[in-house]
């Protein structure tokens, strides 16, 4: 099984995400507990794309996460490093123009979206101030940012169960629905290993986003991080 270190050189990271492609949306959702659908709804919301608008969704995945605003009339474009997941959603949605990329070198011109937005990708980067830097860049002057990532519970009893649950009860689940069992222990690790909600809106902040704020979802398992480039 390929399975990436918390290194996250971008080629192991890939071949991690293409041997769990074909079964990755609904192991996510046994995983989470079915958590998964109203993180992406508080995603959408929080991105407020309108019809005519452009918007990146980088690290796509299978495009579970774009399908909605592209069904609401935005020009919406699912793009990831991993070509595994890129197949298995345009055999769902050949109607999405799927696009692989690296999110440390995107291939869009300056200034390109209405806003941008990556769900749990951000953590398997190498140089998170890097992709933070190239999101600004393809962003419109006004344009917005909403980073959906794992976070830090903020209920301390909560916390210490939630990280048993991961680092103990996950990889259990993860053998019993997934036949790729290891990518959900790297998964695990990732999560403890990255930083809290306050340290993560000061990277964005550092860049150059304005307005920076975040939103805590399921008592801070998951944080919505927005920001605004400014005009």
């Amino acid at each position: 099984m390929p399975r990436a270190d918390l290194d996250k050189e971008p080629h192991d990271v890939a071949k991690m995400f293409d041997a769990v492609a074909p079964r990755y949306d609904r192991t996510n959702d046994v995983i989470s507990l079915g958590q998964d659908r109203a993180w992406r709804k508080a995603t959408l919301a929080a991105l407020d794309a309108h019809p005519g608008e452009t918007v990146l969704d980088l690290a796509a995945g299978t495009g579970t996460s774009t399908e909605p605003l592209a069904d609401k009339g935005v020009r919406a474009i699912p793009c990831d490093l991993s070509l595994g997941m890129l197949a298995v959603g345009k055999e769902r949605r050949p109607d999405l123009p799927f696009v692989a990329g690296d999110a440390l070198h995107l291939p869009f011109a300056d200034e390109s979206f209405d806003a941008v937005t990556m769900s749990f990708g951000l953590r398997n980067v190498t140089d998170v101030r890097r992709a933070l830097e190239e999101l600004l860049r393809v962003t419109k002057p006004g344009g917005r940012l909403v980073v959906c990532e794992f976070s830090r519970p903020t209920f301390k009893p909560f916390r210490m169960v939630y990280t048993n649950y991961l680092m103990k009860a996950l990889p259990p689940v993860a053998r019993a629905v997934s036949k790729e069992p290891d990518a959900y222990v790297y998964l695990a690790e990732s999560i403890r290993e990255w930083p809290d909600q306050h340290q993560l809106g000061l990277q964005i902040k550092a860049v150059g986003w304005t307005h920076v704020a975040y939103r805590n979802l399921t008592g801070g398992v998951v944080a919505l991080h927005r920001g605004t480039k400014p005009a």
